[in-house]
């Protein structure tokens, strides 16, 4: 862990997985999150749905998903039916047929994948616009603890197995813990750039990254 101080905040930040080389490799080799190996490569960290942070991510995502129609949205007609959330809450996107209902199938034919995501490109937006604060987030996980002397320290890590709040046995294989997703072509804190700089400030982003460049420089020599 590095520490950095940034707007009179304290974080310790894990600069081993922001060095490395992971990336996403849905569709590439992604086993999933569920007990067992998804052959299709397709379900990705989707089987879950997604929990919502507040109301305005909630209202965020339901804006985006009055944009898809039924060619890109391959359960459309379910959200029509029984809507997008698990109930009037709002705190949770559904799961339907064993994953989010979001999620295109393997065999859909404008293809497999988030059908945000898919929206966003279509519109030429950032999907990190359009999805579940959780689902852009991942693999980064903000934590917050007091410190020794009482004051607020906030940890930023990669999210892990047991984040999915259950054991190795319930999340057989997870992205971030295996060497498998480590074949990016740059280091994790220059890939996922955007979703640092929207996850924590500018100022931050940039000194995190400024931070993990020095460490590869130093390793290097």
């Amino acid at each position: 862990m590095i520490r950095i101080e940034v707007g009179g905040e304290r974080w310790e930040v894990d600069d081993d997985f922001l060095a490395s080389r992971w990336t996403c490799i849905w569709g590439r080799g992604c086993q999933g999150i569920d007990v067992a190996p998804d052959p299709s490569g397709t379900l990705g960290c989707c089987i879950l749905g997604a929990e919502l942070t507040d109301v305005d991510d909630a209202a965020n995502v339901a804006a985006h998903a009055a944009c898809l129609d039924e060619g890109s949205w391959q359960h459309a007609r379910d959200a029509a039916s029984d809507g997008i959330f698990t109930d009037e809450t709002r705190r949770a996107i559904r799961v339907v047929d064993g994953a989010c209902i979001f999620l295109n199938r393997d065999g859909f034919a404008a293809g497999p994948g988030c059908a945000l995501h898919l929206g966003a490109a279509q519109h030429g937006e950032p999907p990190l616009e359009w999805k579940p604060n959780v689902c852009w987030q991942l693999p980064l996980k903000v934590e917050r603890h007091d410190g020794a002397d009482g004051t607020p320290v906030h940890v930023l890590r990669r999210w892990r197995r047991d984040d999915f709040g259950g054991d190795d046995a319930s999340v057989a294989w997870f992205c971030t813990d295996t060497a498998d997703a480590l074949v990016g072509d740059a280091p994790a804190a220059e890939s996922l750039a955007s979703e640092l700089a929207e996850l924590l400030g500018d100022d931050l982003a940039d000194a995190i990254r400024d931070r993990v460049d020095q460490r590869r420089r130093r390793d290097s020599l």
